[in-house]
This record gives C-alpha cells, structure tokens and sequence, in this order.
C-alpha cells in the first residue's frame, strides 16, 4: 500500500503548476502523504524524495531525467505525466489522464520497470574531479558549434580508435532514442543492459556504432592532435571539461531507474513508432493472433 507519494511539477513550466496541485490536493483527500515541489533542482529534493514510495514527475523527457537521476540513487519509482513534446519517458500522455492514472497507481494497477544508468568519472591522474550519473547519456563534444574534436577511446583499457568528429555519445539503451539515434545509432529496447557509443558527425574516423556489454568501461581523453576545448555533459547539463591531462570513464551505474508503467508490456516500439511516424495510421489489425510454429 501506497503511504507517501511525492510531486515535482516541471521548474521552468509554470503551466505544470496546477496539474502539481491538483494532484496534491486529491492525494490528501484519499489520506495519502504527499509532498510537493514546483521549484526544485537536483540538489533541493534529495531530503524529501527517499521519504515517498513513489514520485510522481510533471513536465516532459527532461524532468523526467532530472528527476530520474535523484529518484534512482533513493531505488523510488517515478511515475511521468506528460507535459511537453514527446513524451518517450512519460507514461500519462494526456494530462487530462492524471486522475485516472492515480486511481490505478493507488489500486495497484501498474508494474515496474527497469532501466540502467550509466556513471562517469572524471580524472586527472588519480585524482577524482568529477563524478555523475546518466539515464540518457555523456556527450564528450566541442565547447563551440562546428569545433570538431579528436578523441582517443578506449574499451575495457585497450585503444580502440581516435574518433575525429563533433562529439561523441556513450548511451544506455534509454538513450538510444534520444541524440544517440539523430546521430545514426540503433534503437535498443528498454529492459538491455548495454553501453552505446555513437559518434556524432564523423569524419574521416569510425562512423559507426558500437555496443557494449553491460561491464565494459569506456575511457575517452583528448587526442593530443585535439586542438578545441572538450565539453561533457549529462542528460543535456553541463558536467565539467575535459582537459589535455584528463580522463573520463563511462560505466554501468549501481543505481538503476525505475518508471512505474500501466499500459501492457509490449508498448515500447509502439508508442516509440507512433512518435517516429505519425504520418502512418495505426492499423486496427495491429495484433498478430496466430504465430507461425
């Protein structure tokens, strides 16, 4: 039984704002404990979210990814209601649904699913810089639009290539949808563990992608033919630079994300494909019935 359900509306949208309080108010009318917030950053909610059984986020893919790299590292489901453009993480896609979508939450009605997150360290010999957490992915990229970069990558300690390009992106299987699929890599289902990298606008380098198991470690550090300053960041957020003496190793996160999920267990490359086509009609016969043995 559900005890404690926690609300972020989407801090930059404020039209998130009522829907945050609508929900509120009805959690409190069924006796359930609640907590919201409508301006918060990653650092500003790490007290209250460990407190709820499961968080409810408002906004789009973006708060969710915020919102998913605390809830992650406190093993607290979060449940998306849709508020922006695409919605690939969210699973209430009409905010209108929000009262529907709470009474299965409370009834029960929903199941968990897993998805893993990828860690970064920064290092500059033996000494730490910076470490963080990604659902989507790193990007290791120019600081200026059009500064191509020259990176030197490793797998598992061993050189694989000098990737000469705009950037590049190591992803989870979250991510293959996201930059990493604008850049030509694969769509990889949800519940993979695997580390993605994609590099972005190649030239004469490798161009294509590769997938790695979910142990490998990927270690990037500029070329010393690299001549512009290197940027990271994660989830779209700056993370730090990465400088001549440094290293960045990318690998699986100890903490995996979990979204709670009320539509059938098949919905990924559905709602994916609607979202990538929506010129096509769905077809009524979309079911395959009988299965050739």
């Amino acid at each position: 039984m559900l005890n404690c359900i926690g609300v972020l509306a989407h801090p930059h949208r404020p039209q998130t704002t009522p829907t945050a309080e609508g929900i509120v108010n009805s959690l409190k009318a069924r006796g359930i404990k609640t907590w919201s917030h409508t301006q918060w950053d990653e650092n500003s909610i790490q007290a209250d979210v460990p407190t709820a059984q499961i968080v409810v986020a408002i906004g789009g893919d973006g708060a969710m990814l915020k919102a998913g790299r605390v809830c992650a590292k406190h093993n607290v489901p979060m449940l998306g209601i849709n508020m922006g453009r695409l919605g690939f993480l969210t699973e209430v896609q009409a905010v209108s649904e929000w009262e529907t979508a709470l009474d299965k939450l409370l009834a029960g009605d929903y199941w968990l699913e897993t998805r893993m997150m990828i860690h970064a360290t920064l290092k500059r010999g033996k000494e730490t810089l910076i470490e963080g957490e990604a659902l989507n992915d790193f990007v290791i990229s120019g600081n200026m639009m059009g500064n191509m970069v020259q990176l030197d990558t490793y797998i598992d300690n061993h050189w694989t290539t000098t990737y000469n390009a705009d950037g590049l992106i190591i992803a989870t299987p979250t991510g293959s949808t996201a930059y990493a699929l604008a850049s030509g890599g694969p769509i990889l289902p949800p519940d993979l563990k695997n580390i993605l990298i994609v590099p972005s606008a190649p030239h004469l380098s490798m161009d294509r992608p590769i997938i790695l198991s979910e142990g490998s470690t990927v270690a990037v550090r500029p070329s010393p033919s690299n001549r512009n300053s290197v940027t990271i960041t994660a989830d779209g957020t700056l993370l730090g630079m990465l400088g001549d003496a440094d290293t960045l190793y990318v690998r699986a996160s100890h903490y995996p994300s979990h979204f709670v999920r009320m539509r059938p267990k098949s919905y990924f490359y559905r709602s994916l494909l609607d979202k990538l086509e929506p010129r096509i009609n769905r077809r009524v016969d979309g079911v395959l019935s009988e299965l050739e043995d």
